[in-house]
């Protein structure tokens, strides 16, 4: 479990190809090294990684063909600023919302203004449903509360202390990006879409198969 609170930057040192999916190497700050130990789960731009090996300047992790199909990180270029997140122990403060590092879908940027404010994003259609105004969303990690959305789209505020401090800095208009729905949304939308089913299954316990 993770908060969605980005406070540590990494780099994409490598990426090679492993039987049913990669390994990549990311050099890392000292904070994350020492989160870093065999087995330890931490958020890369979003996606819950496990890691697999640590030295004193980078730590190493196993992509699944899964995880380099749903996420972005089987196409980013090797140099790439990435979003590092190690996951929440008892007791740290919840300053984002809780993210479980399960990425739902890919986005792309849409518009980003040039001071910043009001950012828009595209979205597939199934994630639609799991996204409301002042409800929270995970872009490549980012914990950030919506603004706007349509049926395939959505808009965020973001300050420029967060553009500073993350890679959204460089982000341009056609990137892609990772996105995690608030777990809430998740839940009612799958609720909602089993509801019909519920009705079918209760007629049919009460009244059997009818005619007609």
């Amino acid at each position: 479990m993770f908060t969605g609170l980005i406070r540590h930057l990494g780099t994409l040192e490598f990426r090679s190809p492993r039987d049913g999916g990669a390994r990549l190497r990311i050099a890392a700050p000292k904070a994350v090294l020492d989160r870093a130990e065999l087995g330890a789960s931490i958020a890369v731009n979003g996606a819950c990684l496990t890691s697999v090996l640590c030295d004193e300047r980078a730590w190493e992790t196993e992509l699944s063909e899964e995880t380099l199909e749903k996420t972005t990180l089987g196409r980013l270029v090797i140099g790439a600023t990435l979003h590092l997140e190690p996951s929440l122990r008892v007791g740290d403060p919840l300053d984002g919302h809780l993210v479980s590092g399960h990425v739902d879908g890919l986005g792309s940027l849409l518009e980003r203004p040039a001071d910043e404010g009001i950012w828009r994003f595209s979205m597939p259609a199934f994630f639609a449903p799991m996204t409301a105004p002042k409800g929270s969303v995970a872009v490549d990690g980012i914990s950030l509360t919506v603004v706007d959305c349509g049926r395939d789209w959505f808009s965020v505020a973001i300050i420029p202390e967060t553009v500073k401090r993350t890679a959204l800095v460089s982000m341009k208009p056609g990137d892609a990006v990772n996105l995690e729905a608030d777990p809430i949304g998740r839940y009612v939308a799958r609720a909602l879409e089993m509801r019909d089913v519920d009705d079918k299954l209760s007629r049919f316990a009460e009244r059997g198969f009818e005619e007609g």
